[in-house]
């Protein structure tokens, strides 16, 4: 009778301690792994994005024979600028997206860096214009 009561007495302090350490020796190689995946898919929707503005502009521009203006912007290729005889849209089926952080997309044409198209990017995670985080339609290497 002795016996049957120790088995059900439940784990000793020592059992728990052991269980609780060995979760947090898990816990502490498995959480920084996933740590940052959020900014980096962040990122990724973003070129994505821009992928698929730059699709869209460029089909935009084979139909208009030029690209939108600065004044049309982005806009133009879900919204038929006035004197568009040719405009043959919507070129975006769900409208024009914002990036990740909630902002819209930087349209500069001519633009600044690619002078005989188009400036197309995202100030990215910091929001801050030209910081080494802008997601962009170029490389510094031009």
């Amino acid at each position: 009778m002795n016996r049957s009561n120790r088995q059900k007495r439940g784990f000793t302090l020592i059992e728990l301690m052991l269980v609780v350490v060995i979760l947090a020796v898990l816990a502490s190689l498995i959480v920084p792994k996933f740590t940052g995946q959020s900014k980096k898919a962040k990122v990724i929707a973003a070129k994505s994005d821009i992928s698929t503005l730059e699709l869209a502009i460029d089909t935009f521009e084979i139909h208009m024979g030029r690209y939108p203006t600065n004044s049309e912007g982005i806009r133009a290729l879900i919204e038929e600028p006035s004197n568009a005889e040719d405009w043959d849209g919507p070129y975006l089926k769900r409208g024009v997206p914002k990036d990740p952080w909630g902002n819209e997309y930087v349209y500069k044409q001519p633009g600044q860096h690619n002078e005989h198209g188009y400036d197309l990017y995202s100030f990215g995670p910091d929001m801050v214009q030209s910081t080494e985080d802008d997601i962009k339609n170029w490389s510094e290497d031009q």
